[in-house]
């Protein structure tokens, strides 16, 4: 993100005969949406707002809340993990813009083990469509030599309301298990078979899984290292159990036609590589391709532009990887495509 500014300017400079003055700057900006990097934008806003900028407001209530809010024009920006298709962009008229990658994470609270918990996808799968019900059923036993497994009931955890971080979690165990395709499929809020706890959001999930002995949730990888949650080894595509770490979702990157072709859409799930963690995700923001004017656009643009300047630095250490270059050279057109309806450019760039 960083090692593009002379390029991107000039190309921003060109597609901006008019500019509207930085004095005309909204006093606040109010972003709303998934849970999944919501950490990450509060803390790039702190940064924002120290570094000269306007006070920016972000509210995590989900992916499908996102949508729902900047479709109606109640925020500036959306956030969204579950990615909009071409089709739907144009009919809602917005503008789609990944911003970080990260990793969604199962977690145990699991008294005793005395060991990290290795899973597979297929066993995953098995677990949060109920056919696994307790700890030490025996095919978790013979994944797991030297782990004590308790004899407790496994209790599911999953998000109570629409969340991108569940649409990434079940696509990737559709993926994984036929029968969990067939049974529950992917979804932003599937109908989970069997008994299971709903927490709202990450925080809620955090809690959950906390206080509740033989719990099994999943949450992006920033709440792991933060709440020092339990993480489950799980297997990735190359055989190998793996930890998550932003080297694992750099290295899924690196394996995806995100890497290879710029594609933002392309899937992270799954990778090759010894190193990739298995649910990998790309997180994205939304904003109003023809807004009324250019000055309510402008506080938006201004900060998401900050942000993808200073990307790689402000990624570093938060628990999320930073784009790949193959996608920050091209983000350029992303903010060219916001076409205010009084013709007045906002002046994004520019700080």
């Amino acid at each position: 993100m960083s090692r593009f500014p002379s390029i991107l300017k000039c190309i921003v400079a060109l597609a901006l005969p008019l500019a509207l003055p930085v004095a005309a700057l909204a006093q606040s900006v109010q972003g709303q949406g998934a849970t999944f990097p919501s950490k990450v934008y509060e803390t790039w806003a702190r940064a924002f707002q120290k570094a000269g900028g306007m006070a920016v407001n972000y509210k995590g209530t989900g992916s499908g809340d996102g949508v729902k809010q900047i479709i109606a024009r109640q925020v500036d920006f959306g956030g969204t993990d579950a990615p909009l298709p071409a089709a739907e962009l144009t009919k809602q008229r917005l503008v789609q813009i990944p911003m970080l990658v990260g990793g969604v994470v199962p977690v145990v609270n699991l008294p005793g083990a005395g060991g990290s918990v290795q899973l597979d996808g297929p066993l995953l799968a098995d677990i949060f469509q109920g056919r696994i019900k307790s700890w030490n059923d025996a095919k978790l036993v013979a994944l797991n030599p030297g782990v004590a497994l308790p004899a407790l009931p496994i209790k599911r955890v999953v998000r109570a309301e629409k969340s991108g971080t569940t649409d990434g979690f079940t696509r990737y165990l559709a993926g994984a298990s036929a029968a969990f395709k067939s049974e529950v499929g992917a979804s932003q809020l599937p109908a989970w078979p069997g008994d299971v706890l709903k927490a709202e959001g990450n925080d809620g999930m955090v809690q959950t899984v906390r206080t509740t002995p033989g719990a099994i949730a999943y949450v992006s990888y920033d709440r792991v290292l933060r709440d020092k949650l339990t993480p489950v080894k799980l297997r990735n595509a190359a055989g190998r159990f793996v930890l998550p770490s932003e080297r694992g979702f750099a290295a899924a990157v690196l394996e995806s036609d995100m890497n290879r072709t710029g594609d933002d859409l392309a899937t992270l799930l799954d990778r090759q590589g010894n190193e990739s963690w298995p649910i990998t995700l790309t997180s994205f923001v939304l904003v109003d391709a023809e807004p009324e004017t250019g000055a309510k656009a402008l506080g938006a643009l201004k900060f998401l532009y900050w942000c993808f300047m200073h990307g790689d630095q402000l990624t570093n250490g938060t628990g999320f990887a930073p784009l790949p270059v193959s996608v920050q050279s091209r983000l350029a057109a992303r903010f060219i495509q916001v076409k205010p309806r009084d013709g007045v450019s906002p002046a994004y760039q520019s700080f």
